[in-house]
C-alpha cells in the first residue's frame, strides 16, 4: 500500500482535520468565497504556520495593499515578521491618459508584465507556500476564457515543478470560469456566509474537491474572531465511542428513582417534556447536583435563565450552585442563541465531554436550540448525531423540552423530538378543588423497567417530592382529571414495573 502523501497545514486545527490531515504538499488549491467570508484571513493563517516552521512564505496580492495586509494581520494580534508580500496594485501613473493603450488592450501588456513580475519574485524569494489574492484580478487582466485557462495551467505546471503548495483565492467575481478553474486544481475549498434574521451570521464551509485524500465531506461551520479562522469539523457520532460502566445516575430523590425503575442509565437520553413553569428545569438540576455531589463532572447548559434565578431557583432545591461551580464538579454554560453558531455549540460539548468525563448533561431548552438554529428543518439531524455521541461517551443525557399551553388538549410541542429519546419523562398541571397541581409519570423507557403510575408532583421543603400514585382520578394528563374512586372490585397496580418494548 502505497504512503499517503506529505501534507502541509493550513494553519487553522479543525480544517486541518477535515483534510485529514492539511493540504497535500506540492499543489495547487482554490478557497472561493463572498466578500467578507475570511479567504484572506484564511490565505495569512496559512502563511504564518509556515513562517513559524521556518519555511520561506510569500503572498501576492493584486487587490490589497500592504498596509490593508498589515491591519488584517494587527487585528488578529499576528506579527508580520517574516511573510514577503509581493503588491501588485494599479500604479497611479497608469491611470494618467498618456499611458492609456491604443493599439493593443491593456490586458494583453499588463497580463504578460504581471506575470513576468510575479515569476521573478518568486524566483527571488524561493517560497514553499504561496498565496495569491485574487483570481478575479488575474481573470480581469485575461479577458477571455481560453487565454485565462492556458495561464492558470501554466502557473501551475510551474509551481509544481518547484514544490510549492499554493493557495488562491477567489471572491466569485468570474463565476463564468469557476468551472474551469476548479478542474484545474489539486483541491477546493467553498467559503460561505449564510443570511440570518436576527444575530451574528452563521458561516460554514465545504471541500469541493480534494485529490486522493478521504477528506470529511459535507458543511462545517466556521467563525472568523480575534486570533483567526476556527473551524468547526462536522460530528460523526460513529467515531467516538468510550469504554464506561453500565451503571444507573440517581437524582437523589428515591420516590423519582422508584418511578424510573432505579434511576438513569448511562449512556441513554431521556426527554423531560411539559408545560412551561411545570418542574423540569429543577429536575434537571437535581441530576445534576447529585451528580456533581456524588463527585462525578455535571454540566448545565441553559438557553433561558439568568444565573441568578437559576442560581436562587437551585438554592431552594437543596443544590448550592456556587459551591459545586467552585469545586469543578458541576458547570453551567449560558448560551446567546443570538451568537450561536451550532458546530461551536457542539464543538464546546465535545471538548467538555472529553476532558472531564461528564457523566451528567443538561439540556435546557430544546426550545432555545430550535431559536439558536438557523432552520428548524436541520435541528432533529443535528440533535441526533449529538445524542448518538454523549450515549457512546456513557453520558446520561436530558433534555428539556416546553410545549405550548398550560391545561387540556391544546398543549403543542414545537418540534418532535420523542423518537431521539431513550426515556421520556411527563409533566402535567392538573386541577383538583380549586388548586393548580403538578403530575409526573413515565412514558417510555428503553433501558429498563418503569413504574406505570402517575405521581403528584410538588415543590416544598427546600426540594422536589414525589407523592403516591394518583389512584383515585381519571384524566390526569389531559388537565381535567375526574374522581374514580376505587370500590376495591378493580385489580389496583399503580406501582407494578413494566419491562421497556425496545424498539418502541
Amino acid at each position: 500500500m502505497a504512503d499517503a502523501p506529505p501534507t502541509v497545514s493550513t494553519g487553522v486545527p479543525g480544517l486541518d482535520h477535515v483534510l485529514a490531515g492539511g493540504w497535500p504538499a506540492g499543489h495547487v488549491y482554490v478557497a472561493s468565497g463572498d466578500p467578507g467570508a475570511g479567504k484572506t484571513t484564511l490565505g495569512l493563517q496559512f502563511l504564518i504556520d509556515g513562517r513559524n516552521r521556518g519555511e520561506r512564505v510569500l503572498y501576492i496580492t493584486l487587490s490589497e495593499s500592504d498596509r490593508e495586509l498589515h491591519q488584517v494581520a494587527h487585528s488578529h494580534g499576528w506579527n508580520m515578521d517574516g511573510i514577503e508580500i509581493f503588491e501588485l496594485l494599479p500604479m497611479e501613473e497608469s491611470l494618467q491618459v498618456e499611458q492609456q493603450y491604443t493599439v493593443l488592450y491593456p490586458g494583453e501588456v499588463e497580463m504578460s508584465h504581471t506575470i513576468k513580475a510575479i515569476l521573478s519574485r518568486i524566483e527571488a524569494v524561493q517560497p514553499s507556500r504561496v498565496v495569491f489574492d485574487s483570481l478575479s484580478e488575474l481573470w480581469l487582466l485575461a479577458r477571455e476564457s481560453l487565454r485565462f485557462r492556458r495561464q492558470l495551467l501554466a502557473l501551475k505546471q510551474y509551481f509544481a515543478g518547484r514544490d510549492t503548495t499554493v493557495l488562491l483565492l477567489d471572491d466569485h467575481t468570474a463565476t463564468e470560469v469557476e468551472r474551469d478553474v476548479q478542474s484545474i486544481v489539486h483541491g477546493v475549498l467553498r467559503l460561505e456566509n449564510l443570511p440570518r434574521e436576527y444575530g451574528t451570521k452563521r458561516r460554514r464551509l465545504e471541500i469541493m474537491k480534494l485529490r486522493g485524500v478521504p477528506y470529511r465531506d459535507g458543511f462545517h461551520d466556521y467563525d472568523i474572531r480575534t486570533g483567526g479562522i476556527a473551524v468547526y469539523p462536522r460530528l460523526v457520532a460513529n467515531q467516538h465511542h468510550t469504554r464506561f460502566d453500565p451503571e444507573m445516575i440517581t437524582s437523589g430523590i428515591p420516590h423519582l428513582d422508584s418511578l424510573l425503575g432505579g434511576g438513569l442509565n448511562r449512556g441513554t437520553s431521556t426527554l423531560l417534556v411539559g408545560p412551561a413553569g411545570a418542574g423540569k428545569s429543577s429536575i434537571g438540576m437535581q441530576y445534576a447536583g447529585n451528580a456533581a455531589r456524588a463527585g462525578g463532572h455535571a454540566m448545565f447548559i441553559t438557553f433561558d435563565e439568568g444565573y441568578g434565578t437559576l442560581s436562587e431557583r437551585s438554592l431552594s432545591l437543596g443544590v448550592d450552585l456556587p459551591a459545586l461551580q467552585k469545586t469543578g464538579n458541576l458547570q453551567v454554560e449560558f448560551v446567546d442563541p443570538a451568537e450561536l453558531s451550532p458546530g461551536h455549540f457542539v464543538q464546546n460539548i465535545r471538548e467538555q465531554v472529553e476532558a472531564r468525563k461528564t457523566s451528567v448533561l443538561v439540556l435546557d431548552s430544546i426550545n432555545g436550540l430550535l431559536a439558536a438554529m438557523p432552520g428548524e428543518r436541520h435541528l432533529d439531524i443535528q440533535l441526533r448525531e449529538l445524542l448518538s455521541y454523549l450515549n457512546n461517551c456513557g453520558v446520561v443525557t436530558i433534555l428539556i423540552l416546553a410545549q405550548y399551553g398550560i391545561l387540556g388538549s391544546g398543549m403543542v410541542t414545537p418540534v418532535d423530538v420523542s423518537y431521539l429519546s431513550d426515556t421520556i419523562l411527563l409533566l402535567r398541571y392538573f386541577e383538583h378543588r380549586g388548586a393548580v397541581r403538578q403530575a409526573i409519570s413515565v412514558v417510555k423507557k428503553r433501558s429498563g423497567p418503569h413504574e406505570r403510575s402517575i405521581r403528584e408532583l410538588t415543590f416544598a421543603d427546600g426540594g422536589i417530592r414525589v407523592g403516591e400514585s394518583l389512584r383515585d382520578f381519571q384524566g390526569v394528563l389531559s388537565g381535567i382529571p375526574t374522581y374514580a374512586a376505587s370500590t376495591g372490585n378493580e385489580k389496583d397496580i399503580p406501582n407494578d414495573l413494566v419491562q421497556p418494548r425496545f424498539g418502541a
